[in-house]
């Protein structure tokens, strides 16, 4: 049972680049642009990072995944890195390039024609994002997570001292310090969120320079050849994932009736989504960890009961995310702004969204373990095409609902679905009665608070605390035995 110690081990190291970062983003950046923002300016914010969504998915297009798959021999790793790092850094170079001589032409069709920088900027930033995967991927590989959590710490860390710099500090200032007037320009605005974020990326870029330039072995075409057909696929499923996760603020802007304000329901319903960040950034985290460690158990005898057991814990912990969030939301409510919190209701729907998402996330290793990715393709394809009709049908009436409620369904029906298939193609043991329990026990706990109106503010957060801590004794003493095993 040391096999979970040992993902647990590398998700909580891994959690240090990706958790840390990210709630360093949450608690500072999401709670100042939602008060120096208006949900419109906001609104312009959630779009173009919809957008970085969809072009890291192409510009990535499963090589990392391929990475993965391809270097597990020692003898071949080398050439299999540097075999995939010249061809993302052809793929990125080609796309900035595109990028530079289209800007304007981008601009009109996406309605920013005022503003082409946002374009260029916005073009550098996910190249540099796309070449630097595959350098990630090879820490990740070589079991260095301490390099990724200083790399990611720090690009975050610039990120934010560039955004409070630029937005906070120089409007403020521009009058008394003269040398501000060289480096600022006020109409530049939201703008100013693509510049910090270039900052931090060119310094990450930086940071990773040992990982570009000090590379052993060749370029081989016969890797790439073996590579390619494997990710591309990937590249399909990823491609349609991001459709899931960001078509909708690109619909809302299109489909909300102009009467009720497009931009200003998508700032509103971008601010309130990351009130699932908890969750996000646990699925996250996992699934850095995760997927080298997959495919590292692919040969041992009890493989299939690891991935089982991996799923099982994996959802418990989901659970107690969804109760922590949901049953203090008037307190997490605080790191929006005020002009924010009416899209506070979608927070639970979303919150399950990503449950079953993780879930679908943990389910893959069947088609990626046995080469079948074109199923991935495929069922992401469906989900995709599922959140865009529901999507599509419901916007016009029912505004960023329709949004929340478009990715619960669909993650559901992308999970049933590999699960069934699975069954046939990689028969997993998943203890599916001990998982609808967890789902189960976390729905009745949000209802029932939900209904109950406990008027002494110190006796409910003392009864939901205690909730939450008889959930986590529970599930110790259920599973004791391995878990004794698994710190043995």
């Amino acid at each position: 049972m040391n096999y979970i110690k040992q993902l647990a081990g590398q998700t909580a190291i891994y959690g240090m680049g990706i958790v840390l970062p990210r709630v360093l983003n949450y608690l500072l950046l999401t709670p100042f642009y939602t008060r120096i923002f208006s949900p419109e300016e906001y609104g312009v914010i959630t779009e173009l990072y919809a957008y970085i969504v969809f072009l890291m998915v192409i510009l990535t297009y499963g090589l990392e995944t391929g990475f993965f798959r391809f270097a597990d021999k020692k003898e071949n790793e080398d050439d299999v890195y540097k075999t995939s790092l010249i061809t993302i850094f052809t793929s990125s170079a080609l796309f900035i390039l595109l990028i530079f001589v289209f800007a304007r032409h981008i601009a009109v069709t996406l309605d920013y024609s005022d503003n082409t920088n946002y374009i260029v900027w916005l073009g550098i930033i996910v190249g540099l994002d796309a070449f630097t995967s595959i350098p990630f991927a090879k820490i990740r590989l070589n079991n260095r997570p301490v390099k990724y959590a200083i790399v990611r710490i720090v690009e975050v860390s610039v990120n934010i001292a560039s955004n409070i710099f630029f937005l906070y500090f120089c409007p403020r200032h521009i009058n008394e310090t003269h040398f501000l007037e060289f480096i600022y320009n006020p109409s530049i605005g939201v703008g100013y969120v693509l510049i910090s974020n270039l900052i931090a990326t060119s310094v990450k870029t930086l940071m990773l320079a040992n990982e570009i330039f000090n590379v052993s072995g060749k370029f081989v075409f016969d890797i790439l050849k073996k590579i390619l057909p494997y990710s591309l696929p990937l590249l399909i499923a990823g491609l349609a994932g991001t459709v899931n996760e960001a078509i909708d603020r690109v619909l809302l802007k299109h489909l909300v009736p102009e009467t009720l304000g497009p931009l200003h329901q998508l700032g509103i319903y971008g601010a309130n989504y990351k009130l699932a960040v908890l969750m996000t950034l646990f699925i996250q985290m996992f699934r850095y960890a995760a997927e080298p460690f997959f495919f590292s158990k692919k040969n041992d005898k009890n493989a299939k009961q690891i991935y089982a057991d991996v799923m099982k814990y994996f959802v418990f912990f989901c659970v107690m995310i969804f109760i922590l969030v949901t049953l203090f939301m008037d307190y997490f409510k605080f790191f929006i702004g005020p002009e924010f919190r009416d899209g506070i209701r979608i927070v639970p729907i979303v919150l399950l969204a990503n449950l079953f998402m993780g879930v679908f996330y943990n389910l893959s290793v069947w088609y990626k373990l046995t080469n079948l990715t074109k199923f991935g393709a495929y069922i992401v394809l469906a989900g995709a095409f599922l959140t865009f009709i529901i999507n599509y049908l419901f916007i016009p009436e029912y505004g960023y609902y329709a949004s929340a409620w478009g990715h619960f369904i669909s993650y559901s029906v992308m999970m049933i679905i590999s699960y069934l298939l699975g069954r046939k193609y990689y028969k997993i043991p998943y203890e599916i009665k001990s998982i609808l329990f967890y789902i189960a026990i976390g729905l009745a706990v949000y209802f029932i608070y939900s209904v109950v109106n406990i008027k002494n503010l110190h006796v409910e957060i003392i009864l939901k605390a205690l909730t939450i801590i008889l959930l986590f004794l529970g599930f110790y003493l259920s599973e004791r035995k391995k878990i004794k095993l698994m710190i043995s």
